[in-house]
């Protein structure tokens, strides 16, 4: 989506930038909600995901409900992960041009540095401080 928002990264007028920024912001947003999403299985066996939709026969014992609360360490991982959504999406050659008209070779340098720092910091602390949610896309244990 970001070549057609931003023209090939020749945002030519301020709608072509605020789209293109809606767009990260829409993006950025998902994959922080994406890292507080769950599954669990009642006792039927039935996965259940974001929520339960009758709220009827799928309802967690008290216990059982306790184990799946937001805690910070959860959102601690949205918010890293949304630091490393931004570095990688910030970083495209047509988001880059589109927000920074001519950056220079020391900035691009720079942000290339920065870009491998960020994944390497990122990944230090998803090993050192890791979640037991499981979020959209992760197979369910069979806990």
């Amino acid at each position: 989506m970001s070549p057609i928002l931003t023209n090939q990264g020749k945002c030519q007028s301020a709608i072509s930038t605020y789209m293109a920024l809606f767009l990260l912001v829409l993006c950025g947003l998902s994959c922080f909600l994406q890292c507080l999403a769950d599954s669990f299985r009642d006792a039927k066996g039935k996965v259940s995901g974001l929520w339960v939709m009758d709220g009827s026969v799928n309802k967690l014992s008290l216990a059982k409900s306790r184990q799946y609360r937001l805690r910070f360490l959860d959102f601690f991982h949205a918010t890293v992960s949304v630091v490393v959504f931004v570095a990688v999406a910030l970083f495209d050659k047509n988001v880059m041009s589109c927000f920074f008209r001519e950056p220079t070779e020391e900035v691009k340098e720079l942000l290339s540095t920065l870009r491998l720092g960020i994944g390497l910091v990122s990944s230090l602390l998803f090993l050192a401080f890791p979640t037991k949610r499981h979020g959209i896309g992760t197979p369910l244990s069979q806990e």
